[in-house]
């Protein structure tokens, strides 16, 4: 009976030590995301034609390791993600559409300029800020065709950018597992459109 109450001391001593540093580790890497990831500041669905299109402003800034990978002439390829739902009341929510935009942002040595691909198309800067400017203003991106689309009816639509590391040479892959200077993403944000009349 003593031996028990002898113990429990050092037993609440032991789990408040492990709950502090599991709040420690939480705060820090908490901080550490916070400081490096994108974040979408605007955005919306609207149509133009015959399509839905995406409009959004990205926040988005390299960290030196970042920076650093790109001048030693290694691609970064970033995504833009939407994904469209319909609300169910009986079941989950039916997945409209799902879209994905590719970026390929390379530095080119020789002419000491920074290129900005999307899909077969890319432009030439000669500033990384200036690549990254034109990559983090999403303009006009076709989502959905607007017959899709119930008129009147609503729908939620979810958008995200990040870093896609599952396109980095493979040694690179693997550095950026649970590496902050790697993790950049911004988080989902959501929202709820009404289709048009």
């Amino acid at each position: 009976m003593f031996a028990r109450h002898h113990c429990l001391p050092s037993l609440l001593r032991g789990l408040f030590i492990a709950l502090t540093l599991i709040f420690c580790i939480g705060l820090y890497s908490g901080t550490a995301k916070a400081n490096n990831q994108a974040e979408i500041r605007y955005a919306e669905l609207v149509p133009v034609d015959d399509f839905y299109v995406i409009n959004a402003d990205i926040t988005l800034d390299l960290n030196s390791r970042l920076e650093e990978v790109l001048e030693h002439g290694i691609p970064l390829h970033f995504v833009a993600e939407c994904i469209i739902t319909r609300g169910r009341w009986y079941w989950w929510d039916e997945k409209i559409v799902e879209r994905r935009l590719a970026f390929r942002l390379s530095y080119q040595p020789l002419t000491r300029t920074y290129r900005l691909a999307v899909g077969s198309l890319g432009q030439n800067f000669d500033q990384l800020a200036d690549a990254l400017g034109a990559m983090k203003r999403l303009r006009n991106w076709s989502i959905i065709e607007r017959n899709r689309l119930n008129s009147g009816e609503s729908y939620n639509v979810a958008l995200r950018f990040r870093l896609d590391t599952n396109q980095l040479p493979r040694p690179f892959q693997v550095t950026a597992i649970g590496s902050r200077d790697w993790d950049l993403a911004s988080p989902w944000s959501n929202w709820t459109f009404l289709a048009a009349q």
